[in-house]
């Protein structure tokens, strides 16, 4: 069976980078991450800190799309392995979503984001689905910490 999830309002709306589960990570409260992942790509500049600081996830997603802020070089290269801590580190501090995440088993994990073909299924389920691949690893290693 398959479980597919995109709004942070849905029943697994907690597998969202936009789903209200702050965290600290290297050494910084991040409130969302959404807000850890976009604000990396500029890590070690002001910029950084604009994001980390953004009102809403949306808010830290679109000051992360911006391209008039130094994207860092080697950003096509790491992205994966920055989501990876991100949600490995959001489903450790949270005991109540870590719960909802195992308790999906063996299920497959779709982000049913029809518009985003790397993170998500896209329009036509063709996409990569990198963020449930991702969120399927974090279950194995959550699993094996309990």
């Amino acid at each position: 069976m398959t479980v597919y999830f995109y709004s942070t309002q849905d029943k697994y709306g907690c597998f969202s980078n936009f789903s209200r589960h702050g965290f600290e990570l290297d050494g910084k409260y991040w409130k969302t991450s959404e807000h850890y992942f976009q604000a990396m790509k500029f890590e070690g500049t002001k910029f950084e800190e604009k994001v980390r600081i953004a009102r809403s996830p949306k808010g830290a997603a679109n000051l992360g799309r911006r391209r008039d802020f130094p994207l860092r070089k080697d950003w096509e290269t790491i992205k994966d392995d920055v989501m990876r801590r991100a949600v490995l580190k959001k489903f450790q501090t949270h005991d109540e979503i870590r719960k909802i995440l195992l308790d999906t088993g063996d299920e497959y994990l779709i982000e049913n984001a029809p518009g985003d073909y790397y993170w998500g299924c896209g329009k036509d389920g063709t996409g990569k689905n990198m963020l449930g691949i991702i969120l399927m690893e974090v279950r194995e290693q959550v699993r094996e910490i309990i």
